[in-house]
């Protein structure tokens, strides 16, 4: 009996193909061209190969924004992940304040990430402002609009505020699922809380865990809106991570080559470092 081939259901996916092309593909495209090409206005463009990549990878201000970048990104992975964890730790399994925490948890995650830089830069202004105020008051002098130490301060804050619920809700995920045998096997051995959480819910917890890892460090080094609302870059230079650096770069100065170079330098840097953790994370996971 011969099997009769349909392909008619491809026209089903063709929708989706023609969406991706036209708000990925097309895009990504036209960057590509503008980093090889040089403009003087008029839509005129000369070809100039790799010089833009050059420039921009043997640029000082460059390395001094990527820097900055990382050392933000492993800042907020080192202190939202495990705080996201034992918070997730703390909250109830079963019962009436489950939906409670669940809600609390949400509500950081649906202020839009204008209103959250702009909440922060009156909460944190040293005159008015309940957090600076507070610090002052207490003998500290706190200013983080003129200090590149509290700009810092402030803006890791801000995205702990904002984003260690990601983990939280994440982490609790893998938590509930975790079946009650291996809790009673546990309690039968007379484990301990550290040895439940190292053997039993930390391995359960890793499929989640590298999510809430990889979401947070591409979020966190794609973070423009937040850090451009409230400290703009500044003090001076002190926050320009390669995101605000990026858009100045492109809107502040229209250098369009240059813009396009690093922009896909950034894309590579953020998918080599993402496969990175995930490979590092989700080693020996079949063992």
């Amino acid at each position: 009996m011969n099997k009769t081939i349909n392909q008619k259901a491809w026209l089903f996916v063709l929708p989706v193909f023609l969406l991706v092309a036209f708000n990925a593909i097309i895009p990504l495209m036209t960057v590509v061209n503008y980093s090889v090409q040089e403009t003087f206005g008029d839509n005129t463009f000369f070809w100039s190969g790799v010089l833009w990549f050059e420039e921009i990878l043997t640029s000082e201000r460059f390395h001094d924004s990527l820097g900055r970048q990382l050392m933000f990104t492993f800042s907020i992975l080192a202190i939202e992940v495990p705080l996201g964890i034992a918070i997730a730790l703390t909250m109830p399994r079963k019962g009436p304040f489950v939906p409670v925490c669940l809600v609390l948890m949400a509500l950081p995650l649906l202020i839009p990430w204008n209103v959250v830089g702009a909440m922060w830069n009156i909460f944190a202004l040293p005159d008015i402002g309940l957090l600076g105020y507070s610090l002052n008051a207490l003998g500290f002098d706190y200013n983080f609009t003129r200090q590149p130490g509290d700009a810092w301060f402030t803006l890791i804050l801000m995205d702990v505020w904002h984003w260690t619920s990601l983990v939280v809700l994440l982490s609790y995920a893998g938590l509930v699922s975790i079946p009650d045998a291996y809790y009673q096997a546990a309690k039968i051995d007379g484990a301990g809380s550290w040895s439940i959480f190292r053997h039993i819910q930390l391995p359960k917890m890793k499929r989640v865990l590298t999510i809430a890892v990889l979401l947070r460090f591409m979020d966190s080094f794609m973070i423009y809106t937040e850090a451009s609302v409230l400290t703009g870059g500044g003090p001076g230079n002190s926050t320009t991570v390669l995101s605000i650096d990026l858009v100045k770069i492109a809107l502040g100065q229209f250098d369009l080559g240059p813009a396009a170079a690093m922009s896909l330098i950034y894309f590579l840097i953020i998918l080599a470092l993402s496969w990175v953790f995930y490979t590092l994370m989700m080693r020996n996971e079949d063992s």
